[in-house]
């Protein structure tokens, strides 16, 4: 069902979100970015011509900046399927390239999510069967004994430089910038919370500990590419299967945690939130990514449901949603809470919905149909 659109609010939707921004020495030309969203048609993990049009239809609609599905480093315990891309290899590199050649032909930015799953992963899963399960303690999440391989220094080293590798890759073969994947339960993330994380060397215990080994990411990455090139690091409260988890109950112990990460060079932040505009603390109606602004100064992403009522975890158990009122997201980019806005399922939807809201045209926009998950339009 349509949300009843006035002359007023398409005029201001445009306006607001027409507006350019810069992230370190990349000018996004609007606050429109296309989130992160895995899916898996990519055989042998090289992303093929229909993956680059699939981003070069967005990015000549008007997406801002492509934020690409997660793509797996370079290291044997990343990944956990073989439709999924990776970040290193001569075919899969040759792939991406191609990928950021179609969105700069459309007149985006587009920096790859860079990836390991860690404990998520199975043993005997491709695309690399042998390969164990590792974490910062061994533990997957909701489980209290270890069920894979807690990592040595020699596994913390080599994932560390695989991320940097994958940063400089992109680099290389044209990207704007990389995206480092810190959230819902994945690796760096399992090391950030104290229900993966029971480690008692240096990468565990309080919350600046546990912060160490994200923070070696970060800076291997920005010392592996130019000064100018844009490092941005996602991260959540939430994970798969624990959407109460928390890092931070409060703004205190949120900034312990982010302060480390953006000394070691981040520029930009990507707070993921299931509802964007749930505030984050209480006394203040500032969400996840406002805090994250006000705390660090770096540039913020805001994610969660953006123009669409309905949860986005039942979206991809097959729900559909309805589209919803963009008032309040654009009330809070005015006060400057947060720098851009990363938009999903509307965008699986609808190729042309950066288009139609930029041209002022919401009431053309449409629900969101689950059936949306099973091509690359």
């Amino acid at each position: 069902m349509a949300v009843p659109v006035t002359e007023t609010a398409a005029s201001r939707a445009a306006e607001i979100l027409s507006r350019p921004v810069a992230v370190n020495g990349m000018t996004v030309p609007n606050r429109i970015a296309m989130a992160p969203m895995t899916r898996m048609f990519s055989p042998g993990g090289v992303p093929g011509e229909d993956v680059a049009s699939y981003y070069g239809r967005r990015a000549a609609a008007g997406v801002g900046l492509i934020v690409t599905e997660g793509t797996y480093v370079g290291h044997e315990s990343a990944g956990q399927s073989d439709r999924v891309p990776r970040f290193h290899g001569e075919e899969q590199l040759a792939g991406w390239a191609k990928v950021a050649e179609a969105v700069h032909a459309g007149g985006g930015r587009i920096v790859p999510q860079l990836w390991h799953i860690g404990m998520v992963r199975r043993p005997g899963e491709p695309p690399f069967p042998d390969a164990p399960a590792v974490g910062p303690s061994g533990l997957r999440i909701g489980e209290d004994e270890p069920t894979g391989r807690a990592m040595t220094q020699a596994d913390l080293d080599a994932v560390v430089g695989a991320f940097a590798e994958a940063a400089a890759a992109a680099e290389r073969i044209g990207f704007d910038g990389v995206e480092l994947h810190g959230a819902h339960g994945y690796l760096i993330d399992q090391f950030l919370w104290a229900g993966t994380n029971r480690r008692t060397d240096a990468y565990g215990g309080d919350p600046v500990a546990r912060t160490k080994f994200a923070a070696e990411i970060v800076a291997a990455v920005r010392e592996a590419v130019s000064p100018g090139f844009p490092v941005i690091f996602r991260y959540s409260q939430w994970k798969q299967d624990a959407y109460d988890a928390r890092l931070a109950e409060t703004p205190e112990e949120l900034e312990a945690i982010l302060a480390p990460l953006a000394a070691a060079g981040v520029d930009a932040f990507h707070a993921s939130t299931r509802r964007y505009w749930q505030p984050e603390f209480e006394g203040s109606d500032l969400n996840l990514a406002g805090w994250t602004k006000k705390l660090t100064g770096k540039a913020t992403l805001t994610v969660g449901s953006v123009g669409l009522n309905g949860d986005f975890i039942k979206a991809f158990q097959g729900e559909g949603a309805d589209v919803g009122a963009l008032d309040d997201l654009l009330d809070r980019l005015e006060r400057d809470e947060f720098d851009l806005v990363a938009v999903g399922r509307a965008l699986l939807q609808d190729p042309l919905w950066a288009q139609k809201v930029l041209a002022g045209r919401l009431e053309e926009l449409a629900p969101y149909d689950p059936a949306a998950l099973k091509t690359l339009s």
